[in-house]
């Protein structure tokens, strides 16, 4: 247990719903994973870009970046960093790349984005109204969390979609690619992706026909329990507690192992005592005693659970008989008979094969009493639940 307690850690470790980075691995109500799954169901060529910016501008040629699409969902990066990635996007950009960013941090990647803080009575959520006849427009309307606004509404910037007033995604061109903002990462988060227009807005953003890359460079690590163990000899300390384990393992199966079991059975068992008795009846003839046993348990089935009264019992066999077909419907002819035999059976002497058949009918007799109510308690519960459910 203690091994696949550890395997499953390292090969799956636990995901925190509460991790709001939209990264392709976190499959939380933020992260992006269902977009990247989304793409590569789609024939698309989906990758994560662990690299840096720059290293992935250095590892593909011109041809490549004019075919390939970067995703920045919410990147984060040092402010000194920022000068650097942008120039390294800006040439991507200019070799035929397209760049999908989103948010404050986002738009100052971009080359000549620029943010300003959100109005203090517009509402953070909002509802984006698409504007004009463009691809990302058509996508239709999509709820986005408007942190900041995007600054500069000069021509060179193609608004498609507002929040109010404020440009919620933007699109422009910068050399032989295309810049696309978002005002956040929302339509390509898992919970929002199984909106139409948050699929639509994804797909038309990233391209047709391009490679898809999710830069995970620029998302901040996560911190996690071993976090905290950095430092700490863990390797010596799990070596040693899984010693300890094994001693105290050893040490307790010496004292409470399981004992074996006896090969002879004890004479004291209820097999045993089942033989003796029935060689006993078998000497003594004494079938009368198995077919009234038999007997008296169908009686006591019929009163206590199927309810025959007292007095229809003392009736007699014909009695009981049509009273069950009262109650419960169908032929019981053969209970009757059975009850009969049983009673001739007290003062007529019967071979041990008639008894045993007798008493296997009896059993029967009660087997298929019992059926009868089960399956009448059945119709009854369901007719039950069909009226509450009427009224």
């Amino acid at each position: 247990m203690l091994a696949l307690i550890v395997v499953m850690a390292v090969v799956k470790p636990a995901q925190n719903p509460d991790d709001p980075r939209p990264t392709t691995s976190n499959n939380g109500p933020q992260g992006a994973k269902a977009a990247f799954l989304v793409l590569q169901r789609l024939g698309r060529k989906v990758s994560q870009g662990n690299r840096s910016v720059a290293e992935f501008n250095d590892g593909m040629g011109d041809a490549e970046a004019a075919r390939t699409t970067l995703v920045l969902a919410a990147p984060e990066y040092d402010q000194t960093e920022l000068p650097r990635l942008r120039a390294e996007l800006e040439r991507f950009l200019k070799r035929g790349g397209r760049v999908l960013s989103t948010g404050p941090s986002g738009a100052e990647l971009l080359p000549g984005g620029e943010v300003k803080a959100r109005g203090l009575l517009q509402p953070e959520l909002c509802k984006t109204t698409p504007e004009g006849p463009g691809e990302l427009a058509r996508a239709g309307s999509v709820e986005m969390v408007e942190g900041a606004q995007w600054a500069d509404d000069s021509a060179k910037f193609e608004v498609e979609q507002r929040c109010g007033e404020e440009a919620a995604v933007v699109r422009f061109a910068v050399g032989k690619g295309e810049a696309i903002w978002w005002a956040s990462a929302a339509p390509l988060e898992n919970d929002e992706l199984s909106n139409d227009a948050d699929l639509k807005l994804l797909l038309a953003s990233v391209g047709a026909g391009r490679d898809v890359v999710f830069d995970e460079s620029l998302h901040g690590a996560a911190k996690t329990v071993w976090d905290a163990a950095k430092g700490l000899p863990v390797r010596w300390l799990a070596v040693q507690a899984a010693l300890l384990f094994v001693l105290l393992v050893v040490s307790f199966s010496r004292r409470r192992g399981p004992l074996r079991s006896p090969v002879g059975l004890p004479r004291s068992s209820p097999v045993e005592f089942a033989t003796s008795m029935g060689d006993l009846y078998e000497k003594a003839g004494a079938s009368s005693a198995a077919t009234e046993a038999a007997r008296r348990r169908l009686l006591r089935v019929l009163t206590r659970e199927a309810g025959v009264a007292k007095g229809t019992m003392e009736e007699g066999p014909e009695a009981i008989a049509e009273a069950l077909r009262l109650r419960l419907g169908g032929d019981w002819s053969l209970v009757s008979e059975h009850l009969q035999e049983a009673r001739r059976a007290e003062d007529e002497v019967i071979t041990m094969r008639s008894a045993l058949a007798l008493v296997r009918a009896l059993s029967e007799d009660a087997k298929r009493v019992r059926a009868r109510l089960a399956a009448r308690q059945s119709v009854e519960s369901r007719e039950s639940v069909l009226e509450e459910e009427r009224l």
